[in-house]
């Protein structure tokens, strides 16, 4: 006939002992918030992560109601294993097995947690028998997204030019105070980068410099 037991994993490692006491605490995010004229309401949300808290015996000779996977262990090796676990700062498996005298298996508890912090006392009623007390933390996975932007081209590219017969006619514009090929060209071409073209179909009006026009000068503007 199986013994009424729990097993206590941390990691790999199976406590010789169970605790006599095991204390879970689902944290609250709820918000309560009061309304002007309606009282208060409580805005419902997912829970927080879950705090855990136990405190174990950990043996420096073997007793008959202890269990060890490999053999006997003194305390020094569970005490190596915490700290191990405490300064590799990474996440691990929280298990608990129970089962009933009959050996019927009841729920049992399987959660990835961090180790927050453990208490190491040594009391002279316990011998030399050690008690570590845990607090241990619920761990959720996270991580960031990745996102793949398209850029469109810039929009200071020419465009080229239209091969088709039916082309639009080029116009005509008469400068006036305060214009320059740029604002001209962003006018008629919504770039202002096309001046150039503005400034080749008339090269002759303007001059060598593109920079100089004067009102009352009379521009070809091309279509592009």
């Amino acid at each position: 006939m199986a013994k009424d037991r729990y097993d206590f994993y941390l990691k790999k490692c199976l406590l010789p002992i169970p605790p006599q006491k095991l204390e879970f605490k689902i944290n609250n995010a709820n918000d309560t918030v009061t309304l002007i004229n309606e009282g208060q309401v409580n805005l419902l949300k997912k829970a927080e992560l879950t705090d855990i808290e136990f405190e174990c015996l950990i043996p420096q000779v073997r007793y008959p109601f202890a269990v060890y996977k490999h053999g006997f262990r003194k305390a020094a090796y569970f005490l190596n294993y915490f700290e191990k676990l405490k300064k590799s700062r990474k996440p691990f498996q929280f298990i608990v097995s129970r089962r009933l005298p009959s050996g019927t298996r009841l729920f049992h508890t399987n959660m990835r947690v961090s180790l927050e912090d453990y208490k190491i006392t040594e009391d002279a009623k316990e011998g030399f028998d050690l008690k570590v007390k845990f607090k241990l933390k619920q761990y959720r996975e996270f991580g960031t997204k990745t996102v793949n932007v398209k850029l469109k081209k810039p929009s200071g590219e020419t465009k080229p030019p239209r091969e088709t017969d039916n082309a639009p006619a080029a116009q005509s514009y008469t400068v006036v105070s305060g214009d320059c090929l740029w604002k001209i060209a962003k006018q008629f071409y919504g770039n202002g980068a096309l001046y150039t073209v503005i400034y080749e179909a008339n090269r002759e009006v303007v001059g060598a410099d593109p920079n100089l026009i004067y009102p009352g000068q009379v521009l070809t503007i091309p279509p592009v």
